[in-house]
């Protein structure tokens, strides 16, 4: 059972994308430190990947620039794919930090080059695009990334909060595209630090 078991079509180039296809299902089993609000597990890659997706549906009118929805979305499915071979780097993890751009640059090698020329390049285009945060679509794809944790940290007792005894300047500084893109949004998420740090869950 498993990819050795896959039938080729005879088209060098379906095989390829449905290979691929295939792969990427391997985002199932790369489990993040978030829990899931219902608490009976982490969240993986995939849930994450298409909850921030929908999320772009919903949140544009909070920017302070108009982005496309669309490609945002395209930005939000394709983000962490690489972490198939990287793994899931946790945002307050010092150390696994430091090695992340290596490890991630190596892993997008070996996946994109699956797929044929053009479609690994645009995919891997839209990957980097994510990663710099420096167009108006990556920077609402990187609010959403950035939200969607926050928001089941204060629904599950700030879990990867007070897991990884993270303080309230490493929050801030994680949302600091938050705070200059989604400027009202941030309102709450400051509201949300508040109420951590009195609950015990950030410390100070």
């Amino acid at each position: 059972m498993g990819i050795e078991d896959f039938l080729s079509s005879g088209n060098m180039r379906l095989d390829q994308q449905l290979k691929f296809t295939a792969e990427i299902d391997k985002m199932t089993s790369v489990y993040r430190r978030t829990l899931l609000i219902s608490g009976e597990r982490r969240e993986n890659d995939a849930e994450h990947s298409w909850h921030i997706a929908v999320m772009a549906l919903l949140f544009k009118e909070y920017c302070v620039e108009k982005p496309n929805v669309e490609r945002t979305i395209k930005l939000c499915v394709v983000h962490d794919l690489i972490e198939i071979y990287a793994g899931d780097t946790f945002a307050y993890d010092v150390s696994g930090n430091a090695s992340k751009a290596d490890r991630e640059n190596a892993a997008a090698d070996k996946l994109f080059a699956q797929l044929p020329p053009e479609q690994g390049a645009e995919i891997r285009a839209l990957w980097e695009e994510f990663d710099a945060m420096e167009t108006t679509d990556s920077k609402y794809a990187a609010c959403l990334d950035r939200l969607q944790p926050l928001l089941h940290n204060t629904l599950t007792e700030g879990h990867t909060w007070r897991n990884s005894g993270a303080v309230r300047s490493q929050i801030e500084a994680r949302m600091a595209i938050v705070k200059e893109f989604m400027p009202e949004v941030y309102e709450w998420v400051s509201k949300n630090l508040d109420r951590g740090i009195e609950l015990g869950w950030i410390a100070g």
